[in-house]
C-alpha cells in the first residue's frame, strides 16, 4: 500500500490523466482543469522531488480552484460565437411560416405531415388530405397547422 509520502511525480500525472478520462464521461470542464493541476503538481514535484505531501495537496487545491475560476471567468466575458444557422439543432422551429401539402387527413385535431424525409405529427383543425397548411408553431415535436 502507498502511503502519502511515497507520493511521486508520475502518480501525480496518473491521477491527472484519470481525471482528464472522466471528463469525457460527465462534461462541464471540472475535471478537466482538476486533471491539469495534478499534471502541474506531477510536474512541480519532478523538479522539487523533496516537497512535502501536504504543500502537494495545497498545490493541487489551489490550481484546481484557481485554474477553475479563471476558466468559469473566461468564458462569462466572452460571448457566445452567433451562429449563421440560427435553426440548425431546432428543426421544427425551422418549419415555422412555412407551407406545406397535407398527405394524410388531419382528423380529431391530430394528424400526419410528411416534410422531406420525415414525418411529424400535426395539431389543428381537421382537413382533408391535399389541403395546403402553413406551420404557425411548434409545441415540444408538435407542429401547429392552420389552414394556409
Amino acid at each position: 500500500m502507498i502511503s502519502f509520502e511515497q507520493i511521486e511525480y508520475w502518480n501525480w500525472w496518473v491521477i491527472g490523466v484519470f481525471l482528464i478520462g472522466i471528463e469525457v464521461f460527465a462534461p462541464g470542464a471540472v475535471f478537466l482543469w482538476m486533471g491539469i493541476a495534478a499534471g502541474v503538481v506531477g510536474l512541480v514535484l519532478l523538479i522539487a522531488p523533496d516537497m512535502m505531501w501536504q504543500m502537494q495537496l495545497l498545490l493541487f487545491a489551489v490550481v484546481s480552484v484557481v485554474s477553475i475560476v479563471a476558466w468559469r471567468f473566461v468564458l462569462r466575458n466572452r460571448p457566445a460565437p452567433v451562429s449563421d444557422q440560427p435553426m440548425l439543432n431546432k428543426r421544427g422551429a425551422s418549419y415555422v411560416g412555412r407551407s406545406f401539402t397535407l398527405k394524410e387527413p388531419i382528423t380529431d385535431g391530430n394528424g400526419l405531415l410528411h416534410i422531406d424525409d420525415s414525418r411529424w405529427k400535426v395539431e389543428g383543425d381537421d382537413m382533408p388530405a391535399g389541403t395546403k397548411v402553413k406551420v404557425v408553431g411548434i409545441e415540444g415535436t408538435v407542429l401547429q397547422v392552420e389552414r394556409a
